[in-house]
């Protein structure tokens, strides 16, 4: 990463937001302030004009520019938040369908530079419309993974509010589906993490008996560890999706055979790569759980060139 950007240099491209400051983690705040400012310095090399807090200002009331934005209806008609024609398609398509109960933010999808459900859709964007080199690159990163992949897809949950599966609304950013064989099905289940910090957050209370029930079926936890990743600490949405995942394994359909939840995060941010680390200490078995930085996963050649340069200029700091 380059040195810290100064607050004048901040302000000057509409990048200095009070939301950016993790407490306590002066490393971490750095992070997202190079990664708005460096999103900010995107938007303006490639023409695009420049957004707003909020998004969609209401009508009579003051609007301040926001460096890390663009307007919402000039982004929606050009696309221009997507780094390939494949991510644009895959954006397209999943607004043009709705799961039952899903809940995603359309406004930051298209015209957010740092939300993360658009990073997931550009880092796969190409592969959902191309199920063969979706094949290779998910056996280029998960060699162990059973049969040939299906579908990819984007905000996307085997069932909100489903009792037989978490009885809650979370959901994976990107899933990689796989028809493994015999009937089975497999999932790769992504988490993209880019400018997110580990806010500390508890589950929801009425959930805990299904989470320990999930989790202790698993036979993935350490003993005790369920219980404390039930507190409120960093790890809760990283618990949840996994728990989400390990769901599907133990559904009674017994459809599905082999899964694994990972974490995509840059290598930049320090918050993510601590807490993967530590998260594994809560495992007894790590085969349903990796972690990749960004930088990694470009750099193992499962994606296009093309793709790879433009996720590279796009999300990773000179």
């Amino acid at each position: 990463m380059a040195e810290d950007i100064s607050r004048e240099q901040l302000e000057a491209a509409h990048c200095w937001e009070n939301d950016d400051h993790v407490p306590g983690r002066p490393e971490m705040t750095a992070f997202r302030r190079r990664a708005r400012y460096h999103q900010a310095r995107w938007r303006e090399a490639h023409g695009h004009p420049i957004g707003t807090q909020p998004i969609v200002p209401r009508k009579g009331t003051r609007a301040r520019p926001a460096g890390s934005r663009m307007p919402l209806e000039y982004a929606t008609d050009t696309g221009a938040n997507f780094v390939t024609a494949g991510a644009l398609a895959a954006a397209r398509v999943r607004t043009s369908t709705t799961e039952p109960h899903q809940s995603f933010d359309h406004q930051r999808l298209w015209a957010d530079l740092l939300w993360y459900t658009t990073f997931a859709v550009n880092l796969f964007g190409d592969l959902s419309i191309d199920h063969r080199k979706a094949d290779r690159a998910v056996h280029a990163w998960w060699r162990d993974a059973p049969g040939t992949v299906a579908d990819v897809r984007f905000v996307h949950s085997p069932g909100r509010f489903d009792p037989l599966y978490l009885n809650s609304l979370r959901d994976f950013d990107a899933a990689f589906l796989l028809d493994a064989g015999d009937g089975g099905r497999g999932i790769g289940a992504v988490s993209t993490k880019y400018h997110n910090w580990a806010k500390p957050e508890i589950p929801k209370p009425r959930n805990r008996s299904r989470n320990l029930e999930v989790a202790k079926r698993s036979g993935a936890f350490k003993r005790g560890a369920p219980e404390k990743l039930l507190e409120r600490t960093g790890f809760c949405v990283m618990f949840l999706e996994h728990l989400l995942m390990l769901s599907m394994l133990q559904h009674p359909g017994g459809e599905w055979t082999w899964g694994r939840y990972v974490v995509v995060h840059p290598a930049g941010n320090v918050d993510y790569a601590d807490l993967c680390d530590r998260y594994r200490g809560f495992l007894k078995d790590d085969s349903t759980f990796d972690s990749v930085t960004l930088e990694d996963l470009l750099a193992s050649r499962a994606l296009a060139k093309t793709t790879a340069r433009a996720l590279r200029e796009r999300y990773v700091p000179a």
